[in-house]
């Protein structure tokens, strides 16, 4: 047990000299390779304004791979089903107990099977809604009404929830959002610069939040 704390230790304190963020590969058929572009450009912004110095092209990562724990921040993404076996559950607690950061930005589609999974891997804690107050919409860019809305799909609002552990955030659900589509190259969803700039300071504010906390 001593040797298990003490490389959770170890990982964490190295976590803060990172330069690589990474993306779930997940099973379950949902197409976890959706936005192709979107973390590389979520990057290149982060090293231009905060300073960051994370590799260009992020890695992929399984979720049962012990290679999680290298990522300070993991992201996923897709349109449908996700399902974790009972060795990715047990792996994807642990890495988030032990300082990491997971993000899942709904696609459209993906809602009822994240939701199911999150509450495998913490059946006694429940999502909630994360207020506007929260540091990740404070700084380094203030969004005072929480969450941007990027795409509009059934004409919800953006919303942003979370898990808490000993009140830090360890798992960031967005929804009707699609965060990720705003990332992408310009070209592939021809949205305005305005829209592009808003969902990269959004994911700016979420990588500061996890280095700074």
């Amino acid at each position: 047990m001593k040797k298990i704390i003490l490389l959770l230790l170890l990982l964490i304190s190295s976590w803060s000299y990172s330069q690589e963020i990474a993306l779930l590969k997940y099973n379950g058929g949902g197409d976890w390779y959706a936005n192709p572009t979107s973390l590389s450009n979520l990057v290149k912004y982060a090293n231009q304004t905060l300073n960051t110095n994370l590799k260009s092209k992020p890695a992929t990562v399984e979720p049962g791979s012990p290679d999680l724990f290298s990522y300070p921040y993991v992201h996923m993404t897709g349109h449908g089903n996700v399902v974790f076996s009972d060795t990715e559950v047990i792996n994807l607690r642990n890495y988030m107990l032990s300082g990491g950061f997971l993000h899942a930005d709904d696609n459209y589609g993906m809602d009822q099977y994240i939701r199911r999974e999150i509450k495998r891997i913490f059946p006694n804690n429940d999502l909630v809604e994360i207020p506007a107050n929260h540091p990740i919409f404070q700084k380094p860019n203030l969004f005072a009404n929480g969450l941007p809305k990027i795409h509009e799909h059934d004409g919800k609002r953006a919303q942003a929830f979370g898990i808490f552990i000993d009140n830090r955030l360890v798992f960031l659900y967005t929804f009707e959002c699609d965060l990720g589509d705003g990332w992408e190259d310009p070209e592939v969803h021809s949205d305005p610069k305005e829209v592009r700039e808003k969902a990269l300071k959004m994911g700016a504010n979420i990588l500061n939040y996890i280095f700074n906390n």
